[in-house]
């Protein structure tokens, strides 16, 4: 049976005492020093309506930045995208997109009013990060999570044009890479993030890993658009020497 979160005091009970469905506790609030001790336990909001539900599934999907799988035809792909691609540029739209695209199989979004606010707030408070990717400076496709010690979970992306949001996981990974970071919590194993190389890995270890990273020193200053994301004979060098690693 899930625990009913008080707002009075911040903290969650073991995410091993998480029901069969991954649901871990009840209500709360979304604030952002409770936002950030939840992702320091692996835990996470998902509701479409009050009250707040927090889940801790049982497997979890974790890419390993080292181990990003990229195949030959998408490689190619990426050597001249279309797109231009900017770190942080602007949070609050990537979110808004993510929550107005139309996923099959889910009748609403998750990423209710109140979840986007949390999100800005996180994202003012240094936690929450995003990738964008404009054509013709139109946003078209990008990627948003939330940042704590080394650990990044991604939380949601979208595209408007294809390959967008791909363009936009593969490059969010490459910088976790350089800042870092020892893995993106995917929170589920699609085949989307399966192909780029996530593995599942069981609750009790993850809690164990995350707990372990998230202590370590958080990020913020190294949140920046690297120069050859846009420089088309800088991003085939980069690519080169990353395929040939």
């Amino acid at each position: 049976m899930a625990t009913l979160l008080t707002t009075s005091v911040i903290g969650f009970p073991d995410p091993e005492a998480a029901d069969l469905d991954g649901l871990l506790a009840v209500g709360g609030d979304l604030s952002v020093s409770r936002l950030v001790q939840a992702y320091r336990q692996g835990i996470f909001p998902w509701y479409a309506e009050p009250p707040i539900l927090w889940w801790s599934p049982g497997l979890r999907p974790i890419l390993i930045p080292a181990r990003l799988r990229v195949d030959a035809r998408f490689l190619r792909y990426l050597r001249n995208h279309p797109f231009t691609l900017a770190v942080d540029a602007d949070f609050q739209a990537v979110i808004s997109a993510c929550a107005a695209m139309e996923r099959p199989g889910q009748g609403g979004t998750w990423l209710t009013d109140d979840m986007i606010r949390a999100y800005v707030r996180l994202h003012l408070a240094g936690y929450a990060h995003s990738v964008e990717c404009r054509r013709a400076g139109r946003l078209v496709g990008g990627i948003y999570g939330v940042a704590v010690g080394k650990a990044f979970f991604g939380e949601s992306m979208f595209h408007r044009e294809s390959q967008a949001s791909k363009v936009a996981f593969a490059h969010l990974v490459w910088l976790l890479g350089a800042l870092g970071y020892r893995f993106m919590d995917c929170q589920q194993a699609t085949p989307h993030v399966m192909r780029f190389g996530a593995l599942q890995i069981p609750r009790r270890r993850f809690t164990q890993i995350v707990e372990a990273v998230a202590a370590m020193e958080h990020e913020t200053e190294g949140w920046q658009t690297p120069k050859w994301w846009n420089d088309r004979q800088a991003r085939v060098e980069f690519l080169k020497k990353w395929a040939d690693r």
